[in-house]
């Protein structure tokens, strides 16, 4: 288990946009949205663009409580967070944190920013690697079966 979130996990984060957010509605029913902004903004925080989120801002209302899944999908390599989410709407953090997507060039309409305090991070690896197959052979496997899509 990871507590912080490390330089690399913050290029793991910038290389591999397509991440999925877990929420829980106020009636207990489960949200997966996928997410193409999240960022380690801070060595406990992470942050993502409210786009085109009205589920998991709906969900977020009710309960903070989020899980991250980044995964690489040819290492089948990535990490879990857990934590609690903040929306903002407006100030100095708000105002960072778009600054920093409008300079990558996010040119979609930004409702809100969603910061995480993680409380965990922890490692994701595929049961692959426990039968002795190695990184490139997964890669390699992988990258052959999205090519022949």
């Amino acid at each position: 288990m990871l507590l912080i979130i490390t330089q690399e996990i913050k290029d793991f984060l910038n290389l591999h946009k397509l991440v999925y957010v877990a929420t829980v509605s106020s009636e207990g029913k489960p949200n997966l949205s996928p997410k193409g902004t999240l960022i380690g903004w801070m060595q406990d925080t992470l942050a993502f663009a409210d786009i085109r989120s009205p589920d998991t801002l709906n969900n977020l209302q009710n309960n903070p409580h989020v899980e991250i899944n980044a995964i690489d999908p040819l290492s089948r390599k990535g990490y879990l967070f857990k934590g609690k989410a903040r929306v903002l709407e407006n100030g100095s953090t708000y105002d960072e944190v778009l600054n920093y997507y409008r300079s990558q060039g996010v040119k979609s309409p930004i409702n809100s920013i969603v910061l995480v305090d993680v409380s965990d991070v922890s490692q994701v690896i595929s049961p692959l690697y426990d039968l002795g197959i190695s990184e490139q052979e997964i890669r390699s496997k992988w990258k052959k079966h999205f090519e022949n899509l």
